[in-house]
């Protein structure tokens, strides 16, 4: 990995998401209504996560799970409800604090959230930290979409060196419309402008990935993409065989 790279593009995404749109997070987040294209991404987002959480045990009492990129706190808290001990990460100081004040009030008025002994570890910070341990299952949702395809597999193989059973990760997939439309956000004022999306071609990505990971026993497993009006994600699950 381009560690120089890697750290820059980290620091752009970390000043958007705990600056410029960390208000525009919360609101798309919660209940509260919101514009008929966010209504869009909200629901793609809705339909990503049950996604992902469809490919992890429903029983994972005595499983550790790094919820990478873990925004508010949504999957986090739907793990620990099937028993998982969760590290939940982001680079946004301001999500993370938004996301633990969430998840103290929902154990206040839900009392099923902790029923089978999971619980939640709320960090700000580098997913790909050596120092956070080792896990059974890693989840990244949205959270590679601004690299580049090097640099996701990279992140990848980093993932899985510290993974016993899955990494389910998304990426921006490559096609003629969403480069069409990378290229009239870019026609934005730059204040206004999210850390630009980086189409990847799955083929490409596919060996990236198989090169760096085979030989310890991966395999690519399910792949969904999830298109709803201004959301275009891809999911897909690599595992250990």
């Amino acid at each position: 990995m381009n560690q120089a790279s890697y750290v820059e593009r980290r620091g752009e995404i970390e000043h958007y998401f705990d600056r410029t749109a960390a208000k525009a997070w919360e609101v798309l987040t919660s209940n509260a209504p919101v514009g008929r294209i966010r209504a869009t991404v909200r629901k793609g987002r809705d339909e990503m996560r049950h996604t992902l959480l469809s490919w992890l045990p429903q029983d994972m009492r005595g499983l550790r799970l790094l919820d990478a990129g873990c925004g508010t706190g949504a999957l986090a808290q739907e793990a620990m409800r099937r028993g998982a001990e969760v590290l939940a990460i982001d680079l946004s100081p301001t999500l993370v604090n938004l996301a633990r004040d969430r998840h103290a009030q929902d154990l206040l008025t839900d009392p099923t959230l902790s029923a089978k002994g999971g619980n939640i570890t709320f960090l700000s910070g580098d997913m790909l930290s050596a120092e956070h341990g080792e896990f059974d299952h890693v989840v990244c949702m949205d959270s590679l979409i601004h690299y580049d395809t090097q640099t996701i597999a990279n992140a990848v193989e980093a993932l899985t060196k510290r993974t016993r059973h899955s990494v389910l990760f998304t990426f921006a997939p490559h096609s003629p419309l969403l480069a069409v439309a990378h290229a009239m956000g870019r026609l934005f004022p730059r204040s206004d402008r999210s850390p630009q999306l980086a189409p990847v071609r799955k083929t490409t990505l596919h060996v990236y990935i198989e090169r760096a990971v085979r030989e310890h026993g991966w395999r690519p497993g399910h792949m969904q993409r999830v298109s709803s009006g201004f959301y275009t994600s891809q999911a897909w699950e690599w595992k250990r065989t």
